[in-house]
């Protein structure tokens, strides 16, 4: 699928991410360095980042000029934009999109925000990362681990759901902070936390997943352009396109993301997950739970 996001709308990370084969080493130190940072390392003055991330100053300014800024100072005004968007609430959003709504019907103007956060959705997903998942989601050595936020987590639930269905030792984390600590306990390295978390950031959630990560888990993030903190400690990452005409963003390109990433799991040991779900069948007509075709 080509490219069409206008280079003015990306996020300063996947600036860095796109040009990133283009790169000098020196320049491709320095976006790793701002990645791992991102985006406290930016706010910083120039000379400084320079310093911090072991390059010159002249570095700096090549990188931010290939990443289409005339300048440092236009870099980090994007950047503090970028930061304002992570933390604006809901009231903000629906002022700031309806004062330039265009005129059609609010089924139009969400459905089409919808289909381009999952068109832009689709083209940041790295086919390797996909499959790097989809592997980890599948391996029946790990045990699997999930917790959203206070939007998302019914897509986590979601997730479980669907899981459980498909292999066993899924389960979701109580939304409770004082039931992580005997939900973690059983927690080995190598298993696996599943993370949504999307503006506002909890530190709950960032909390959490610093304890699992000390564990030895790792890391599945599924967030949006903004990136939550969660990040730095996330073996694998994925960024969902959420705004739409509302006071509330949406979870429709992060639905259609977990469902593609079932279904690749499910393809991965098809006949162990089919005889996981026949026997699943069995029990749900020994409990009469569905109605049945006369």
């Amino acid at each position: 699928m080509p490219d069409q996001t206008p280079a003015a709308a990306m996020l300063i990370e996947e600036r860095l991410a796109r040009q990133f084969d283009a790169l000098t080493p020196l320049e491709r130190g320095l976006a790793g360095h701002l990645t791992r940072h991102y985006p406290v390392a930016g706010l910083a003055s120039m000379s400084q980042l320079a310093r911090e991330a072991g390059v010159s100053t002249p570095t700096v300014l090549r990188l931010v000029q290939k990443l289409g800024f005339r300048g440092y100072p236009e870099f980090q005004a994007q950047l503090r934009s970028e930061i304002e968007a992570r933390l604006e609430s809901p009231l903000a959003k629906r002022a700031r999109w309806s004062q330039s709504a265009p005129q059609t019907h609010i089924l139009n103007r969400f459905a089409d925000a919808v289909l381009t956060n999952l068109r832009v959705t689709l083209e940041r997903i790295d086919h390797g990362d996909f499959d790097a998942a989809a592997d980890l989601l599948a391996d029946p050595a790990r045990q699997v681990r999930v917790i959203g936020g206070r939007i998302t987590q019914s897509v986590a639930e979601y997730l479980v759901t669907q899981l459980s269905v498909v292999r066993p030792g899924v389960a979701i984390l109580p939304g409770l902070s004082s039931a992580w600590p005997p939900a973690l306990l059983d927690m080995r390295e190598g298993d696996l936390l599943v993370v949504f978390d999307i503006r506002r950031y909890e530190d709950a959630i960032l909390q959490l997943t610093e304890l699992a990560a000390e564990r030895g888990a790792r890391i599945l993030l599924l967030t949006d352009p903004w990136v939550s903190p969660v990040a730095r400690h996330a073996c694998l990452r994925f960024t969902a396109q959420i705004e739409v005409p509302s006071a509330w963003d949406s979870s429709a390109a992060l639905l259609v993301l977990v469902e593609t990433l079932l279904a690749a799991v499910q393809e991965r040991a098809w006949p162990r997950t089919e005889a996981r779900m026949k026997r699943l069948e069995s029990l749900y007509d020994r409990a009469d739970l569905f109605r049945r075709r006369r």
